[in-house]
């Protein structure tokens, strides 16, 4: 599907096999244009009901933080019924910021609530093919973004599917467009059948899954051809039984970490297959725009970053590395609290849930639904 508008691998074909990066840096600024800026009052609360006889509940929270294409204002911390104040801490491999909260022998649910302002902006890299190098040898400091995980894994199996896949490309552009266009063509997004923690293992024998399996096979193929790739979980801001939702990034010098959603341009791209008020021309011009969209680096304005990276320690570190925090993470006298999907139709128990309201100062339309954002940006 996405392989049929691939105009721009004739154009990467054109860049000089010597072409090499210098000095790549995973702290390098966006190189994104921003646009149309909405800013979010956000009210995210968690509801986290302790098993019986709990000894000690212990949560973490992430906290946004500004970025190029984010600026989060400080925000307020609250719980109920019981008052606990928290304490901040950034783990040491991503920078990843949570609140921490401890609760003593939690007696029924405990609510915490977090208020804050955000100001979002589109970000569109417009990434050209013939701009993009490859790095000889990558920096140590790309050893998180390159390695292989317990969910986002890199071995022979993944190796050999990627070379299948991207291997006789001519730049890590050409190879990724390849892997998302795989993906594409190969998986089905199901919420009944996820591993909801960025399993290339799940995606690749369940051909299935959500937008972290998605995004995690995508991360795994693109690290088993030696670019350095991570997922990226965020805050929907806008009403969906499941707010959080997690994009892929890759880092293509000279730009540096560019962005890309596979799972939602896909799901876009089906629904304007399946128009029937739109005519055949329509449908190709739309879908095209919409691939073209992805292969060049998009991110969208309403979607809030809080997390970067898979397989860490948090801090305070919990009982075990985790392989990511989607909204939150719990863990009952040092047992996870499972992450929750309300996505599912199928589940009727949770240990905790979320409920969230955003409130923008103008309407901004969700790109991966609205058709209409696919015209081009005057």
């Amino acid at each position: 599907m996405l392989r049929a508008t691939c105009a721009v691998v004739v154009l990467a074909a054109l860049l000089p096999a010597f072409a090499r990066a210098a000095n790549p840096d995973p702290n390098q600024p966006s190189t994104a244009t921003r646009l149309n800026p909405v800013t979010y009052d956000i009210d995210f609360r968690v509801i986290v009901t302790a098993p019986q006889g709990t000894k000690v509940l212990r949560v973490w929270v992430p906290v946004p933080l500004s970025d190029q294409g984010q600026e989060v204002k400080p925000g307020t911390f609250a719980t109920f019924p019981v008052e606990v104040k928290p304490t901040t801490h950034t783990e040491s491999v991503f920078g990843n910021t949570f609140a921490y909260f401890e609760f003593p022998n939690p007696q029924g649910a405990q609510i915490i609530s977090h208020t804050f302002r955000a100001t979002v902006w589109e970000q569109r890299w417009d990434v050209d093919p013939v701009k993009v190098t490859r790095v000889e040898k990558w920096p140590a400091v790309f050893d998180p973004y390159r390695r292989s995980e317990s969910r986002v894994v890199v071995d022979d199996r993944f190796k050999k599917l990627a070379g299948q896949i991207a291997g006789d490309k001519p730049n890590p552009l050409a190879e990724l467009n390849e892997i998302m266009a795989w993906a594409t063509d190969n998986l089905t997004y199901d919420h009944s059948n996820t591993s909801l923690v960025a399993s290339s293992e799940h995606a690749l024998v369940k051909k299935r899954g959500d937008c972290s399996d998605y995004h995690g096979l995508c991360a795994s193929l693109g690290r088993s051809l030696g670019l350095p790739t991570r997922v990226c979980y965020g805050l929907h801001l806008f009403p969906k039984n499941l707010p959080c939702h997690c994009k892929l990034e890759a880092f293509l010098p000279p730009y540096g970490w560019v962005s890309f959603d596979v799972s939602e341009t896909q799901r876009l791209i089906k629904a304007l297959e399946s128009n029937a008020d739109l005519k055949p021309g329509e449908k190709a011009a739309l879908v095209k725009a919409a691939v073209d969209r992805l292969r060049k680096g998009f991110r969208d304005n309403t979607w809030l970053l809080h997390s970067k990276g898979t397989d860490y320690d948090l801090a305070p570190k919990a009982s075990q590395k985790v392989p990511l925090v989607a909204s939150i993470y719990a863990e009952a006298d040092g047992k996870l609290l499972p992450l929750p999907d309300p996505a599912d139709p199928t589940k009727r128990e949770f240990a905790w849930m979320t409920a969230h309201k955003y409130t923008a100062d103008r309407v901004a339309p969700y790109p991966f639904r609205d058709w209409k954002t696919l015209a081009p940006q005057k």
